[in-house]
């Protein structure tokens, strides 16, 4: 007598802040009988709650995402507690480098139906306890690799000195950004936020970290989470305390604390 329970399909979720990234991949899964997708989620943060809820099987995950980034979205959950994840990105080649570094599965954008076939079987082939136990180890020293070098949406030019200029992504194309257009920067979580006129871009490094790769003579600390070109300071007030504020040259204020106040006022004296 033949087996007639049925096999329980592979419980996947699709996580791109792109809404045709999302279709892309939705389409090409909907051939498969033995895949079921579960949630599809526009961002890190939905992602998470998608994960925690669902407890999916398989994950296709977007690496260059608004807020929280592929790569935060495994530090969240923990590269111990991940299920086999497929990343998706534009071209990005630190990303890819890394992926290969380390044998785990990306999907390049625009991806053809082959590629995307031998992504989805290496990782149905990943189910198995010990073949996941072995993923994740593998995820555990990209998420190593990613802490130890700046990844993300902006990247420091790679050079063991000053940093003269960023390599930028402007939607799907990566363009470089002069160090000295930034007009200030801000520490924010796991990031360095780079502010240059109406954009914001963002830095995988610590404040600290990316100070020692500054030109002292450009950019000055304000504050334990601020850094501030001082071509774009207009004017310095006292404030509270001993503190200061700086207004830069578009009007918007940034506090000066009284701890680093000596490092901003020598240089504009």
């Amino acid at each position: 007598m033949l087996d007639e329970t049925p096999t329980r399909k592979i419980r996947a979720i699709i996580v791109d802040d792109e809404p045709l990234g999302r279709d892309c991949v939705r389409l090409a899964l909907q051939i498969d009988p033995e895949v079921e997708v579960v949630a599809e989620c526009g961002d890190g943060e939905s992602a998470l709650r998608a994960i925690a809820e669902h407890r999916p099987d398989l994950i296709f995950l977007d690496v260059q995402m608004p807020k929280l980034s592929g790569f935060d979205v495994v530090d969240r959950v923990g590269a111990a507690h991940m299920p086999p994840v497929v990343f998706v990105s534009a071209f990005d080649a630190h990303a890819v480098r890394a992926f290969q570094v380390h044998a785990l599965d990306y999907l390049l954008k625009p991806f053809d139906d082959q590629r995307f076939a031998e992504a989805l079987a290496h990782a149905k082939a990943q189910l198995g306890l010990k073949a996941l136990e072995a993923m994740r180890e593998r995820l555990s020293g990209l998420m190593e690799e990613m802490e130890a070098e700046p990844v993300g949406d902006v990247e420091l030019e790679t050079s063991p000195s000053i940093a003269s200029r960023f390599v930028v992504r402007r939607n799907d194309r990566l363009t470089l950004l002069k160090a000295d257009e930034v007009d200030w920067f801000e520490g924010a979580s796991n990031y360095v936020k780079l502010h240059v006129k109406n954009q914001e871009y963002r830095l995988r490094v610590s404040i600290r970290s990316l100070m020692e790769r500054l030109d002292p003579a450009v950019f000055v600390r304000i504050h334990k989470s601020t850094v501030v070109n001082v071509d774009r300071i207009k004017e310095v007030q006292p404030w509270f305390g001993g503190d200061y504020v700086v207004i830069l040259t578009d009007n918007r204020q940034l506090r000066v604390s009284r701890t680093f106040a000596h490092s901003l006022l020598r240089p504009i004296q």
